[in-house]
This record gives structure tokens, C-alpha cells and sequence, in this order.
């Protein structure tokens, strides 16, 4: 076996943990190589994921508000949406994004190598080039690692349903680039995606019908933040059947046809198109894991708090190992990846570990959701004693004053010292407010504390002191 590259770190993907676990090695003087044999440069963040679906959300949901002017006292006339011209803005940013990270990458610390890498060993790496990209290979090359990181990210994930590869069916790689209008839309999920993706076609003009598996959407969420969302899409118009079972599909009339089970009723649902949004799964597999000795469980690398794998060597972030597949997770993990990469080459044995008590979700639809720490059903599956209260968006001030009257903030609390265990806000600009609460929990801050914290009137960031007040006062009760 010819050797003709040799690093101290070899990472996997160039995505977002790539990149980040990169240059993390770099900066602390390691040799590094970054090898990526994906058609396109960029990661799933920007290229099909958070940007490009936040780019055409803020087109459907601008041309939502228009609609809304004679509410506010004003004249205003939205025409027809121009598909094409969304598209168009989405991917002109799409393309600058892009280009700066393919920037860092060439230009960084370290050897971007464009191939496509498997291990035929724990330690050396096989790597067959891209064709026509310069940072590629002449020819096939083995690399040797003294370690690795694994951020291969994630790819859609594919169940069986009868019938749905023979009428086909859009996956949320294939929506970001539709540009010619259809009337109707099944969406197939009830997650972030499936969400996000509904409304978005929605605004746009479209009758939408959601059909989940779950009891609610949003599985992993409260149900009380899942069922304002549920009510804000009713109110749009978008049908919703949560609890369901997929029997199959066809085509029939011109069609696409969905059956599906709900209770002891089999039910129907017809549209244009069909959306298949049940989730991804991680890109661990054709690399040669079982080569490297890397344990796998259900497609994931398997990886403990200090994001080492099976084989002490190797290290694993973002996607490809969870259990939180979003983007401040993945950087996160890939920053400590690295340092516990370069703490392995020192000789060191008492590495770095991740702490996941920060973890938060935003969901971008109108009203957007956004959560922090535990929510209730994991606080009681803790055992946890928490006081809990939430306040509403219709009874505050400026939240009325905007016309944003659907959801609430609500706040988690140790029972007895009142420090913040969680927060879960649905409502207008919850993606922004939810770093107040994420920013008061990073210090190990109280309700008590929250509570006093001044804040300007009239503004959304004050309805956070009332659940907080409402806390404290059943701690200084008891």
C-alpha cells in the first residue's frame, strides 16, 4: 500500500462541522486535510437546508403580511406570486453563501482534497477523485491519519410506502427549486421540514394538506406548542390529519393519491403533488466504517460527550452521529472534536465533553417556534421537580399592536431554587427572543433573577418577565 499523503487529522466533509472541526485543528498547528466528494461544496446549511429555506419562507411569508394591509389601515395589493423570481433571489444568495465558504475552505489552514473518501483501514483512507473540480486528485490517492473526524452530515431518509416511487414525489431538496406553480400539495410528515415546507407552498397560493404519523406535529415538541401551530395552519387554510398510517399511493384522475388509516376510518387525500418530508437520516454509510472499527447504531456513528467513537482515534460530529441535527450542535461538536483530536496526538487522555443543556430548536413557520433546554414531557421523564407557567401573545401589548396574537412563552424552573431549566416560545420573533432566555441559562440564571431584569415597554422581549413573576411566586409561596 503506497502512501503518498500522511496528517495529523483527517476530516470527513465539508460541511458546516467540517469546516469548523478544520479549523479548529489548524489554528491549534496540526496538519490537517479536509476531503469532500460531494457534488457541490457547502454542506447542507447553506446548499439545501436553513438558508435556502429561510430565503424562500421570507418571500411567502412577506407576501403573506401583504395581504394582511387592510388590517392595518392601509391599501395594499398583492398580485399573483412570481415563482421563478423566488427562486431565482433564493439561489443568487444561495451561490454567494457558497462561494465564501468554498473561500475558507481553499484558502484555509489546511489540504482541501475534492474526492470521494473510504476507509480500507482505521488509519489510512482511500480516496477516489471528483472529476473536473482542482482541488481533486490526479488519481486515486491513500491517505494516512493519525486521527480523523467524521462530519459527513446527512442525506433523506427513505421508508417504504406502497406505490410512491411509481407516482412520484418531491423530497425538501426538490421543493427549494420548484419554479413552475401547481394547485395542490400533500405533504408526508409533521417535523420542521414538513412544517416549514407546508406553509411556505401555502402562502404561495397553495391548498395544502398535512398528513402525519404522530399524534401531533412536531413530535419532539409539547403538544401545546405543536397545537398552535396545528391552529394557525387551519386558520390558512392547510388540513391537517396527525395520528395516521400510510397505506399507499396512486394515481388516479391525474392525481397523486394518498390512502391512509386514522382511528378505525381509512381516508383519502388527493393533490398535484406530493411532498415526502419523513426526515433524514445519517451519510454513514459506503465509507467503509466497519474498515475503521467504527461502531453504528441505526445508520448513526456511534460517539460519546467527548465525540470519540469505537476506535479511540476517530471522532465524529454533526449529523452523521446526533442526537441534534442543527447547525449550532454540529459546530459545536466539530469545535470540540477538534480539540479533543489535538489532546489525542499530545497524549492526553482526559479529553474535552459536550454539555447538551443548551440545546435549542427553531421552527420557522408563522408563528415561528422556539425551544431551550428541556421541554415538559422530558422534565417529567427526569423525574424533575419544576414549576411551570406560560403567558400568552393575545394579552400583551405589543405583540397586539402587531396583529401576532397566536402562542406564548413558557418557562421551566427547578421547584425549589427557581434556576431556569427550559423555555418554549411560540409566537412572533421567537427565534430572536429565545436567546434572552438561552443567554439568562447559559449563566445559571433564576426566575427570580429574570424577573427584575428591566426591560423597555412596549416591546416582545418584556412578555418573558411574566411567566418568570408568576414562578417566582409560587416558590416564595411554598
Amino acid at each position: 500500500m503506497k502512501i503518498l499523503k500522511s496528517y495529523d487529522v483527517v476530516v470527513l466533509g465539508a460541511g458546516s462541522a467540517g469546516y469548523a472541526a478544520a479549523r479548529t485543528c489548524a489554528a491549534g498547528g496540526a496538519k490537517v486535510a479536509v476531503v469532500d466528494g460531494g457534488e457541490e461544496v457547502g454542506g447542507l446549511c447553506i446548499l439545501r437546508g436553513c438558508m435556502p429555506t429561510k430565503a424562500l419562507l421570507e418571500s411567502s411569508h412577506r407576501l403573506h403580511e401583504i395581504r394582511r394591509a387592510e388590517e392595518f389601515g392601509l391599501m395594499g395589493c398583492a398580485g399573483a406570486p412570481d415563482w421563478k423570481a423566488i427562486v431565482a433571489r433564493k439561489d443568487r444568495l444561495i451561490a454567494e453563501f457558497a462561494k465564501f465558504r468554498r473561500q475558507q475552505l481553499e484558502k484555509g489552514r489546511f489540504d482541501f482534497i475534492r474526492g470521494f473518501g473510504r476507509f480500507i483501514s482505521p488509519r489510512h483512507l482511500k480516496v477516489i477523485p471528483f472529476q473536473g473540480d482542482s482541488h481533486a486528485p490526479r488519481r486515486e490517492i491513500i491517505i494516512e491519519g493519525k486521527t480523523f473526524i467524521l462530519a459527513m452530515g446527512s442525506v433523506i431518509a427513505k421508508r417504504e410506502i406502497p406505490g410512491l416511487e411509481e407516482v412520484g414525489y418531491l423530497t425538501s431538496d426538490d421543493a427549494i427549486r420548484v419554479t413552475k406553480p401547481f394547485r395542490s400539495l400533500i405533504v408526508l410528515g409533521g417535523g420542521a421540514i414538513a412544517c416549514e415546507c407546508a406553509q411556505y407552498f401555502a402562502y404561495l397560493g397553495v391548498k395544502v394538506t398535512v398528513v402525519q404519523r404522530s399524534a401531533h406535529l412536531l413530535t419532539h415538541h409539547d403538544a401545546d406548542v405543536a397545537d398552535v401551530v396545528k391552529d394557525r395552519f387551519e386558520k390558512d387554510g392547510i388540513r391537517v390529519h396527525c395520528g395516521t398510517e400510510l397505506v399507499g399511493v396512486r394515481k388516479q384522475a391525474g392525481l397523486k393519491k394518498i390512502i391512509f388509516r386514522q382511528g378505525d376510518k381509512t381516508k383519502t387525500v388527493a393533490a398535484d403533488e406530493i411532498l415526502y418530508a419523513l426526515g433524514r437520516k445519517p451519510a454513514s454509510g459506503g465509507i467503509g466504517l466497519e474498515e475503521a472499527g467504527v461502531r453504528i447504531e441505526r445508520d448513526y456513528v456511534k460517539a460519546g460527550s467527548d465525540l470519540r467513537t469505537s476506535q479511540p482515534h476517530i471522532f465524529a460530529a454533526g449529523d452523521v452521529t446526533g442526537p441534534y441535527e442543527v447547525v449550532h450542535v454540529a459546530i459545536q461538536q466539530a469545535e470540540i472534536a477538534g480539540e479533543n483530536a489535538l489532546l489525542f496526538l499530545a497524549g492526553r487522555k482526559k479529553l474535552r465533553k459536550i454539555d447538551y443543556g443548551l440545546k435549542m430548536e427553531v421552527i420557522f413557520t408563522e408563528p415561528e417556534v422556539a425551544v431551550v433546554g428541556l421541554t415538559e414531557r422530558e422534565a417529567r421523564d427526569k423525574g424533575l421537580r419544576y414549576k411551570v407557567a406560560k403567558y400568552p401573545f393575545n394579552d400583551h401589548g405589543k405583540s397586539m399592536i402587531m396583529g401576532a396574537l397566536d402562542g406564548f412563552v413558557k418557562i421551566l424552573a427547578d421547584a425549589k431554587s427557581g434556576k431556569i431549566l427550559g423555555s418554549q416560545i411560540v409566537g412572533p420573533r421567537a427565534s430572536d427572543l429565545i436567546h434572552e432566555m438561552v443567554a439568562v441559562m447559559y449563566y445559571g440564571g433564576s426566575v427570580q433573577q429574570l424577573k427584575v431584569m428591566p426591560h423597555y415597554h412596549p416591546t416582545l422581549a418584556e412578555i418573558v418577565t411574566y411567566p418568570a413573576e408568576e414562578i417566582s411566586d409560587l416558590l416564595d409561596s411554598e
